[in-house]
């Protein structure tokens, strides 16, 4: 089963497993190791596929995306953002168009021969309690959970680009899931087209490539809309059936006033959930393994793509703030009429706000010093002033302007620079991310409690 609240007599809910030997993963890796040294090399790897390459996340992906959006709206349009997914697409590759694609991007003679060899000869069976079927040939698809499947799947999708491109269409891949996002200017219709025409050449490529759009899981959203809701329903067409006040996005609810309440509201839920759950291990739990369970159930929920939630409403962060401020009274055995904060301090554990800080400015370093993906590295720019100054080898990064408070400034372009360039001095020249993160740390630590 795909999840476990999905109806066991759909047939649809069901994905393959792949049986493969331990020493083929490792064989795989060597090879995987190759592989991606020769893309970088050549410049051959999709900029917006974020899909498990190294330094890429679905968090550099959203914040790209969100990023995106947030900058489009301040500058006053709306933005129209469509979330494709595709049924099966592991399992329906084209290993001839797959080999061919691997030959056109520089791939040829024996190391071509060995992933023919690697695709070949594998083969599949359907099992249902203690009755399997026999062994049949399998002529598509790369191996579920194998460790080259999805740098392969990457590369057989490689074409689609020129088509988002073509139609100067923006948009962000994370494996098979498909982002796609434009302007909507005042003439509606208008602003629509390109996304129309673009969508219809992306289906006829698909189907060229034995590749199915799931239109049950295509979503569709409109953020900041200044259009009433029916005639944006005309604009859009067939797409209408699709648009929705709320989407999942790689893990995020997305909303179009860009509140993110969708998101806060289910980590709130199964935190105090989980927190519950954890409340009866207590007592036969040693103190070092409680604080590492709660980690992992609840500061792992609260740090997911908390960079999104830079400028929140103050409501929001605060419903945030009780589930860490919970976490710490089950931990210590704090009562409920006792202040909270010196606990948070004795237990070193930075408040939600500044660990929302904490993960941008990281992202910041990371980007300064070509540790992150480049489409975020082309958001920050050096401040270079017209004349020599004294603090012109600071590292501080250019601001840019923006209109709206709830939208422009809560940018990654745009908060990144504001945050960092408050540092001081010894903590954005680091030499290194370990010494960065610890003084970095130490200074959001100050902040947060020395003022109280």
């Amino acid at each position: 089963m795909k999840k476990k609240n999905l109806d066991p007599t759909g047939l649809t809910n069901y994905r393959p497993i792949s049986k493969l030997p331990f020493i083929s993963k490792i064989l795989e890796k060597v090879v995987l190791k190759q592989l991606q040294a020769f893309l970088d090399a050549n410049g051959i790897n999709e900029k917006f596929q974020s899909g498990l390459k190294p330094r890429h996340s679905t968090e550099t992906a959203l914040l790209r995306v969100f990023n995106d959006l947030l900058l489009t709206v301040d500058s006053g349009y709306s933005m129209v953002l469509v979330l494709l997914d595709l049924t099966a697409a592991f399992d329906t590759v084209n290993h001839n168009i797959l080999l061919s694609r691997l030959e056109h991007v520089g791939l040829k003679g024996t190391v071509l021969t060995w992933f023919k060899s690697y695709l070949s000869e594998r083969s599949f069976s359907v099992a249902m309690g203690q009755h399997s079927s026999a062994s049949a040939p399998i002529y598509c698809g790369v191996p579920q959970g194998s460790v080259l499947g999805p740098a392969l799947f990457s590369l057989y999708m490689l074409p689609l680009g020129l088509i988002f491109r073509k139609y100067n269409i923006s948009f962000h891949c994370y494996a098979d899931d498909i982002q796609i996002y434009s302007p909507l200017k005042s003439d509606v219709s208008a602003s629509l087209q390109p996304l129309f025409n673009c969508l219809h050449e992306v289906k006829i490529w698909l189907s060229h490539h034995f590749l199915t759009l799931n239109k049950n899981k295509t979503e569709l959203i409109v953020f900041d809309s200044h259009t009433p809701p029916d005639q944006l329903a005309d604009a859009l067409g067939p797409l209408a059936s699709h648009l929705s006040l709320t989407v999942r996005n790689l893990g995020v609810f997305l909303d179009g006033s860009f509140k993110l309440e969708k998101q806060v509201s289910p980590v709130v839920k199964n935190s105090f959930y989980q927190l519950r759950q954890i409340s009866k291990a207590k007592p036969f739990l040693p103190l070092k393994d409680l604080e590492k369970l709660i980690h992992a159930f609840i500061t792992s929920r609260l740090d997911y793509c908390n960079s999104l939630c830079s400028g929140l409403q103050h409501s929001s962060l605060y419903r945030l703030q009780l589930i860490q401020n919970a976490a710490a009274r089950l931990l210590t055995g704090t009562r409920i009429y006792e202040h909270i904060t010196p606990i948070l301090a004795k237990l070193h554990w930075l408040p939600v706000k500044y660990r929302i800080d904490f993960k941008i400015l990281l992202f910041t370093f990371k980007i300064l010093n070509n540790l992150a993906p480049s489409y975020l590295s082309e958001l920050l720019h050096l401040y270079n002033p017209n004349r020599t100054l004294r603090s012109s080898n600071h590292r501080l990064l250019a601001q840019p302007r923006s209109r709206m408070k709830s939208r422009g400034d809560r940018a990654f372009a745009s908060v990144a620079p504001r945050l960092w360039n408050n540092l001081p001095v010894h903590i954005r020249t680091a030499e290194s991310i370990q010494s960065f993160k610890s003084c970095l740390k130490t200074y959001l630590f100050t902040l947060a409690f020395d003022s109280d």
